[in-house]
């Protein structure tokens, strides 16, 4: 019973504990991605969910972690990509990373062969790994765990940088996710055919170029509405381009 005790502590010591966008930012993501879906595209969609919405299972991978059957998916929320490299020089992992995963579910979608359960299973996934990998620390240095060892005060408060990136910055908002995805929602053709024409790498691409602005705390590592007021706008464009470029993911999954 205590080397029992034992392996369960230390599995929480060492395990990641990054986990994404928060509740109200994945749904937000998956909400939007509703609604630049075609008729087509979404009627298919909820063909395969049911009764569920994207928004209602963009949480559905941190929430089966609690499963120790699905611990091996852990490393696939994330991908590292060190400073002044690129992610083909940086080499995927073994395990697996957020990159492949999302490559790899898209085929899989498209060609009804399925590694992991089923396609609702599948189509889950690839809602919730979208979303997380426009979080820029998703996208991490390789160095503290995605801005996990980054301790600081957040509003007064313990916290690290990345739960302020995942969920402080948008809960500081005060929006359920349907008022939030009201608030940001607002782009052009021009805009979404821009986006949707990045690919995945692209995507991750992208939320290295955050880095600089991510890590710039004050020396105390006191955070509050200065680094909100200087990172919203960021925050709000990329969970808008999840939700965008997972519409237009879906929609060359189920729409053609």
């Amino acid at each position: 019973m205590k080397k029992a005790i034992l392996s369960i502590l230390l599995l929480t010591i060492f395990l990641p504990t990054s986990y994404s966008w928060g509740p109200t930012g994945h749904r937000v993501v998956g909400l939007i991605a509703e609604q630049h879906l075609s008729k087509k595209a979404l009627k298919r969609v909820q063909a395969v969910l049911g009764t569920e919405t994207l928004a209602e299972v963009s949480t559905f991978m941190d929430f089966i972690k609690s499963d120790s059957k699905y611990r091996h998916m852990n490393p696939w929320h994330y991908c590292t990509i060190p400073d002044g490299k690129t992610y083909e020089e940086a080499g995927t992992p073994e395990e697996g990373d957020v990159i492949m995963t999302i490559e790899r579910l898209i085929s899989e979608l498209k060609s009804k062969n399925f590694s992991d359960e089923d396609e609702a299973f599948a189509l889950k996934m690839l809602v919730h790994l979208v979303g997380d990998i426009h979080q820029p620390l998703h996208v991490g240095n390789g160095e503290d765990r995605g801005g996990n060892d980054v301790k600081l005060e957040y509003f007064y408060r313990s916290s690290n940088l990345h739960r302020v990136w995942d969920s402080g910055i948008i809960d500081e908002q005060k929006f359920s996710y349907t008022e939030y995805a009201d608030w940001i929602n607002h782009v052009d053709a021009t805009q979404v055919k821009s986006w949707q024409s990045a690919t995945v790498r692209q995507w991750a691409a992208e939320s290295v170029t955050y880095r600089g602005q991510v890590y710039d705390i004050p020396e105390n590592k006191k955070l509050s509405w200065r680094y909100n007021f200087d990172n919203i706008e960021t925050v709000n464009l990329r969970l808008l381009q999840a939700g965008v470029r997972l519409a237009g993911v879906l929609e060359t999954i189920y729409g053609s």
